[in-house]
């Protein structure tokens, strides 16, 4: 056991703390923030329909999780990568990662099988097993299949002439065992039903053969009719299968002349990459998941035996199909800050802030619409990560263009599963005479930065928007994120620098008010928990709360360490991964380490040092990940309005520490315990608080 030192004691050496079992491994963490999501499918307290809505983020998650973070442990292993702090080697996670993840697997089908699937029928909302469709239902459907399925597909038994085909990321299909002969005398076998993306993955029952809500999976009516695709034969099985590949694009950037160029090449082949897992019907012949398995080149701890359809999440779609708004969470209002017709004297005079969903996104997009059309607006640049579709905010910023104002837009081409789109993004831009910039070579721009420069009288001045989300109008509804408002002349200076560096090559630059990675944020942030562990040396008050998504970064994890060895207390909000250990005797007992999991996605960053009194409160880009402080373009902006700073500290930090509902405490064995109102405590959800204060 490590022991902690007495207040006159300098620092712990920090080798001590890099004992492996001092850190938790970051893809086990990232797995079991899922627990905690299902823990939500399960819990009466949440609307039926939003329980359904959780149980398929949990399994859209782990999809993720395996195209990304498994793909990347596999990736490890064949190349002989050396062990992450906790000392696991990529084949000892990679064991753990499948016995969590098939635990996972089974929590999921168990919900759904026996939980949520009969709760929403009786509640109404059908989705209808195969073995209990009545005899109406069966010949609709036999008839929809023929008319609506079977044209579009195409079947291939495979033979010398028919070597098995190439299977597409996360696609449905079936293995069908055959019996018989064709008719050109060829003996059955094995066929692959692939089903076509164009089809529906779930079929809505027209009221006529069953109720008004009531859905059937594509997946169980290609196996109920899958004869009628061999006719002749005898059908033995049908069992569904899904794949699932490695997703992460990689470009070397150093390389190539023309990163959008390269990775349009990348994207065309993405789909089939190679595989990292096999869901398969849990009743196919063991032979047959051998031959699969053999197919894609995977270990037997690849394969996951499924209970149900094995593309489960696409039943997120029942959630809008169903026109049951009882069964939803009630609709959200929000504020709106400032009135639009007055954003620019409104922030000439103090800065706003937004916190989201609580505050409306408007306020961003209608600040670009005015500096689109304002004659006295020169200039805009924006930083874009994720965008979405049909976005308010690149329609303003091509008519900015089209009325000759200078905008300059960097794109950021890497952002995951957003590069296709990112990519069509650059290209309407640049079209409208947009200046588009792609960033930093080695360096995703994750930064969320807008600069309008407008003139005033004789002087020209800098409005700036900084946040902590992206500039995506969907997710400022579903995730709670901080955005800043301000014609601060500091900040804005610095934000100018910025753009300065990412679209002209600049040289790394002084700021007076921004802590920015890869250069000064990481150190910005050691040196200020180390400023805490001098003041708890010292015998003065010390404290620190931080929020974030994720924190791995090894560095900041032994000064935090330190900073609880030296009495400084310390409150972390994470969401997802932590590889951190809080409660360790002599090592973290000063560190707590809670999640909240509720109605809206937590994806706020906020760090707060008490700073001996004269505390300072930033908002970030950057969750304290290796990625994010080293090896990414990040935005960290203080808040100074100190009335503002206030409202941070209390609707973010405080508020969510005193979340009874929907917290769950981290333990030093790494396990997540739910928090629950002590005797005689009142019942506290931080996001109801600020729902009930709109």
């Amino acid at each position: 056991m490590i022991s902690a030192p007495s207040p006159t004691q300098p620092r712990p050496d920090n080798d001590l703390l890099r004992d492996p079992a001092l850190y938790i491994n970051r893809e086990l963490s990232q797995l079991d923030f899922n627990f905690r999501v299902m823990a939500q499918a399960r819990d009466e307290r949440v609307p039926l329909l939003e329980r359904l809505r959780f149980l398929c983020i949990s399994c859209t998650n782990l999809d993720e999780f395996f195209e990304i973070r498994a793909a990347t442990v596999r990736h490890a292993q064949e190349f002989g990568l050396p062990p992450a702090p906790d000392g696991m080697s990529p084949q000892a996670i990679l064991g753990a990662i499948h016995d969590r993840s098939a635990r996972l697997v089974q929590e999921q089908y168990d919900c759904w099988n026996n939980v949520l699937r009969p709760a929403l029928s009786e509640a109404g909302v059908e989705v209808i097993a195969r073995d209990q469709w009545d005899a109406r239902q069966r010949r609709w459907l036999r008839a929809y299949f023929r008319h609506e399925i079977l044209p579009v597909l195409s079947p291939l038994g495979l033979d010398p002439a028919h070597p098995f085909p190439r299977i597409l990321n996360k696609t449905l299909n079936i293995v069908v065992m055959l019996k018989g002969v064709d008719a050109f005398g060829r003996a059955g076998h094995m066929a692959i039903v692939r089903a076509p993306r164009s089809l529906p993955r779930i079929i809505k029952l027209p009221e006529r053969v069953a109720g008004p809500h009531s859905f059937v999976f594509l997946s169980s009516v290609l196996s109920a009719f899958v004869e009628e695709m061999f006719p002749g034969m005898e059908v033995e099985g049908a069992y569904q299968f899904r794949v699932t590949r490695n997703s992460e694009l990689i470009v070397d950037e150093e390389e190539v002349e023309n990163l959008a160029l390269a990775l349009r090449d990348e994207l065309v082949t993405r789909g089939y990459r190679p595989a990292v897992r096999l869901e398969i019907a849990h009743d196919c012949p063991r032979p047959i998941v051998r031959q699969l398995l053999q197919n894609f080149e995977l270990p037997d701890n690849a394969a996951y035996y499924i209970d149900g359809p094995v593309n489960l999440n696409r039943v997120i779609q029942v959630y809008d199909m169903a026109d049951r708004p009882d069964l939803k969470y009630p609709p959200m209002s929000q504020r709106t800050v400032v009135e639009p017709e007055a954003i620019f004297a409104t922030v000439a005079q103090r800065d706003l802030l937004l916190h989201h969903p609580f505050d409306s996104f408007s306020s961003v997009i209608e600040l670009i619409r005015q500096a689109a059309t304002d004659p006295n607006v020169l200039a805009i640049k924006q930083t874009l990560y994720r965008t979405g579709k049909d976005s308010a905010i690149v329609d303003a910023l091509i008519q900015a263009a089209r009325n000759g104002k200078d905008v300059t837009v960097v794109v950021e081409l890497r952002a995951r599963f957003d590069e296709d789109a990112n990519l069509g993004v650059a290209d309407r831009l640049q079209e409208a005479g947009v200046q588009v910039v792609y960033g930093v070579v080695g360096y995703k721009t994750h930064a969320k930065m807008l600069l309008i420069v407008r003139r005033e009288g004789r002087k020209l001045r800098r409005y700036v928007h900084l946040g902590t989300g992206n500039y995506h109008s969907g997710t400022s509804r579903a995730y709670t994120d901080i955005g800043l408002i301000t014609a601060d002349a500091d900040i804005g200076n610095d934000v100018h620098l910025l753009f300065l560096q990412l679209s002209g090559l600049g040289p790394k630059m002084k700021l007076k008010c921004l802590l920015q990675s890869p250069f000064t944020l990481h150190s910005g942030v050691l040196e200020r928990i180390e400023r805490e562990t001098r003041y708890a040396l010292a015998g003065r008050p010390a404290r620190i709360i931080a929020k974030m998504n994720a924190l791995n970064e090894a560095q900041v994890v032994r000064a935090l360490y330190a900073a609880s060895q030296a009495g400084v207390q310390i409150d972390l909000i994470v969401r997802g991964a932590c590889t951190l250990r809080p409660g360790v005797p002599g090592v973290s007992e000063n560190i707590r380490v809670r999640s909240i999991v509720g109605r809206f996605l937590e994806h706020s960053r906020v760090y707060w040092f008490g700073n001996d009194g004269a505390p300072e409160l930033f908002c970030a880009s950057a969750d304290w990940l290796e990625r994010n402080l080293l090896r990414r373009v990040e935005t960290c902006f203080p808040i100074r309005d100190q009335k503002l700073a206030r409202r941070v500290y209390n609707e973010v930090l405080l508020n969510y520490l005193e979340d009874n509902l929907n917290a769950w405490q981290l333990q030093a064995d790494g396990s997540y315990l739910p928090v629950s109102p002590a005797p005689g405590q009142i019942p506290h959800s931080a996001q109801l608080t600020l729902l009930e204060g709109i």
